[in-house]
């Protein structure tokens, strides 16, 4: 398994930006599908978006396309989160995952979990 570590949240107002980042350990890195998860209070953790070990494949939730961009470079074992014209529903603690299989949108699908990062966006 790999170490995660996330970076980058806080609080912004609508419509605003933020830039997450996820710093990983280890040697292989590029051969992990990444991925962002959020939960928001009281609900479920739910997918975000994920890319593969190459950079060459992403996918995103609906509810984030066109806003939010992951990317990720391998050179300095970091994958990152843009998120743009962010709103109010966004407001969650988002977490990094990685896995040697995927990507995939399932949380079941990742072995290896950050411990969050919080993000508030206000009205």
């Amino acid at each position: 398994q790999v170490q995660l570590v996330e970076s980058g949240g806080g609080l912004v107002q609508a419509g605003g930006s933020l830039r997450l980042s996820c710093a990983a350990s280890g040697r292989t890195f590029s051969r992990y599908a990444m991925a962002w998860f959020r939960q928001a209070p009281g609900k479920e953790r739910e997918f975000v978006a994920a890319i593969s070990g190459s950079g060459g494949s992403t996918y995103y939730a609906d509810s984030v396309k066109g806003r939010f961009t992951i990317s990720r470079a391998n050179a300095k074992n970091t994958t990152y989160l843009q998120m743009n014209s962010l709103k109010p529903e966004d407001t969650a603690v988002y977490y990094c995952a990685a896995d040697l299989n995927g990507p995939g949108r399932l949380l079941t699908g990742y072995a290896s979990w950050g411990q969050g990062t919080q993000v508030t966006v206000s009205s």
